[in-house]
């Protein structure tokens, strides 16, 4: 953990993240239930803050002390500082859960569980594309593969889904994968 730890606090003070809001999420935030979220793995808190800020009480999880530091401290926040590889989600605990630009599969195994009765997963990442743009070959563990994201939550109710090209923050392109799905 320590490892992983020292590196996001090195890419979280060198290459500081935007604050914008996800505009999936933005999209999507009215079929949610306002009650309890999650947003994992989610840096200073950027989708956070806006959730918060919505009316929902928020469990903001992430490995980087000094990003958590950067979210605001609010009785409607709740800072996790924790290793994602051993975090386990409490079942039938969220009414939301928001997973952007991060995967760990062990967690999305446990996601449809933890969604309550009507609970919305709103959930955004990469989709391996090496090769495709020029950009430096990843560790595939941390990529989707194509449709991927849709089959893990076979079961829930899709709103959206959608494998694009897009922007990164960063300006550089990439692939991604948007699921937006209800439990029943």
């Amino acid at each position: 953990m320590k490892e992983d730890k020292q590196r996001w606090n090195e890419r979280y003070l060198d290459n500081p993240m935007p604050q914008n809001v996800s505009p999936l999420l933005e999209k999507y935030i009215e079929h949610a239930k306002v009650g309890q979220a999650i947003d994992v793995a989610c840096g200073t808190g950027r989708n956070t803050h806006y959730l918060a800020d919505r009316g929902f009480i928020v469990d903001a999880i992430d490995i980087s002390d000094y990003a958590l530091d950067k979210v605001r401290d609010s009785s409607t926040i709740k800072r996790i500082e924790t290793d994602l590889d051993k975090y386990n989600l409490t079942p039938n605990k969220y009414d939301l859960i928001l997973n952007i630009n991060y995967l760990n599969r062990r967690l999305v195994s446990q996601m449809k569980d933890a969604l309550k009765s009507g609970g919305v997963l709103i959930f955004e990442t990469f989709i391996v594309a090496h090769g495709d743009f020029n950009l430096p070959t990843t560790n595939l563990d941390y990529l989707l593969r194509k449709n991927e994201l849709l089959h893990s939550f076979i079961g829930l109710d899709v709103i959206y889904y959608e494998e694009k090209i897009d922007i990164n923050l960063r300006g550089e392109r990439i692939k991604v994968a948007s699921l937006v799905a209800k439990k029943a």
